[in-house]
């Protein structure tokens, strides 16, 4: 039985067809086979675009896969009162100073604002980038002492970074943070296009602290000119926002308009010691360029119930786990979607997905049989009802076009696991029209004529949008 969020839309919603298959042909399992053996794909059938808002949605749809694929920013926000966050620093004359947040520069300039600010130095320009010498950003001195009782240490920030940006890190290789560099823009100054220091660091990680400002946003640019803006949330009471970006990422700081904006920034580096445990909730908030991706997506599609794609592999068995098991292991552009669907207050889903058919939430695809004679044909199980058959391990060659009995067998199999056709469920797969882009694929080994195979099933992210 299906669960309550799928299910069936009222049928007048199916004469407003989307422009995407909503189920493809039950023969069009996807099997692993244990030898080599002639393939025949087929084809994927296309609408052509029939009325103005499928061309945008496309396009859209097309924007929203390709962010996902190739995530280069991440950011978030630090839990922490803003009154519990001291900065301590010395200054040249060797007095060492406390400072206090939050801090508001036009209502009130604490006096050692004006010492840090009057000990730090120019941030120095790329040479194509001079004419900003008017308005350059300020760091405070390396060689002078400065800390503050903020340590990232006590956030899982590498945890929320290593997720999304690193989501294909090899076991036993970890991220740690070493403090970069404290900057300084006063209302009028901004930071030039730079890239960060060349010391080995896989990425960077920038604090914004709780002092007012306006304007100031930082941008942030990856090595195929896609762009994203974060704004710091303009030092407001509450949580901190972090930002953390690749390497080789060139980023800068627009012109602030008002106030003052410090941040603080950390340099993360690869090592091989010390566990971290995953994170069930992940503390990361897609940018606002990622929403706005979303939004037009979600706007056409209002009244219907959509499904993307994972794209990450996540080495798990269908029949033995739910697939709503991996909401704690998402990562990479799957934990953004993710969330931004959170951050518009949707529901989303996973379910496991295989040659048309979806599973309901709370099943899993467990459809082999205690008699294998009871589907006719005999030669089929799955899900490790096939009792004395290990399960088997390796790459394997993926292939269509099994016998006519053994797809009947598999089609009657996994009907009576509970699986409903996408069609049924009235759910319209959005995936990329222009391009192939990376798909989740788990195994479900079963036996078929005397030979061991694999079934290649996927895993689907499903929200009805109201």
């Amino acid at each position: 039985m299906m669960s309550p969020n799928m299910a069936m839309s009222p049928a007048g919603n199916r004469d407003n067809a989307l422009p995407f298959n909503r189920s493809p042909s039950t023969s069009e399992f996807e099997i692993e086979h244990a030898t080599p053996s002639y393939s025949k794909r087929s084809l994927v059938r296309r609408s052509q675009p029939d009325f103005d808002g499928e061309q945008v949605l496309r396009t859209s749809v097309s924007k929203l896969i390709a962010a996902r694929t190739r995530s280069f920013t991440v950011s978030g926000r630090i839990p922490l009162d803003p009154s519990a966050l001291v900065l301590f620093f010395r200054s040249k004359s060797g007095i060492t100073h406390s400072l206090d947040f939050p801090i508001d520069v036009d209502f009130d300039t604490p006096p050692a604002l004006d010492v840090l600010i009057a000990a730090c130095k120019i941030n120095p320009s790329m040479p194509e980038y001079n004419d900003y010498a008017d308005r350059e950003s300020l760091f405070y001195p390396p060689n002078l002492p400065l800390t503050a009782t903020l340590e990232l240490a006590n956030h899982p920030v590498l945890d929320a970074i290593r997720n999304t940006l690193f989501p294909s890190l090899p076991i036993g290789h970890y991220l740690t943070a070493v403090r970069d560099r404290l900057e300084v823009m006063s209302g009028g100054g901004r930071l030039a296009p730079r890239i960060p220091t060349k010391d080995g660091r896989v990425a960077t990680i920038i604090v914004t602290l709780p002092v007012r400002f306006r304007g100031g946003a930082l941008v942030i640019r990856d090595v195929e000119g896609s762009s994203e803006k974060f704004y710091g949330r303009g030092g407001k009471t509450g949580d901190m926002e972090w930002t953390a970006f690749l390497a080789d990422c060139e980023y800068e700081v627009e012109t602030v308009q008002k106030g003052c904006r410090v941040t603080i920034s950390y340099g993360v580096h690869l090592r091989t010691f010390g566990p971290i445990g995953l994170q069930a909730d992940p503390l990361i908030t897609p940018s606002d360029d990622f929403l706005d991706m979303l939004s037009p997506i979600l706007n056409i599609c209002r009244g219907r119930k959509i499904a993307f794609y994972l794209q990450c592999d996540y080495g798990v068995n269908p029949s033995e786990v739910l697939a709503e098991s991996l909401v704690a292991e998402l990562k990479g552009g799957d934990s953004l979607l993710y969330h931004a669907m959170k951050l518009y207050k949707l529901t989303p889903e996973l379910h496991w997905y295989a040659g048309g058919y979806i599973w309901p939430m709370d099943r899993t695809v467990e459809v082999g049989s205690e008699n294998p004679d009871a589907l006719g044909g005999g030669a089929l199980t799955l899900g490790g009802s096939h009792k004395g058959v290990p399960p088997v391990r390796g790459t394997f060659n993926a292939g269509y076009g099994e016998p006519d009995e053994t797809i009947d067998s598999l089609r009657a199999r996994v009907e009576e696991s509970g699986a409903v056709l996408l069609s049924e469920a009235d759910i319209t797969i959005l995936s990329d029209w222009q391009a192939g882009v990376p798909i989740s694929k788990e195994r479900v080994p079963f036996v078929s004529n005397g030979e061991l195979e694999k079934l290649v099933v996927n895993v689907l992210l499903v929200t009805y949008v109201p």
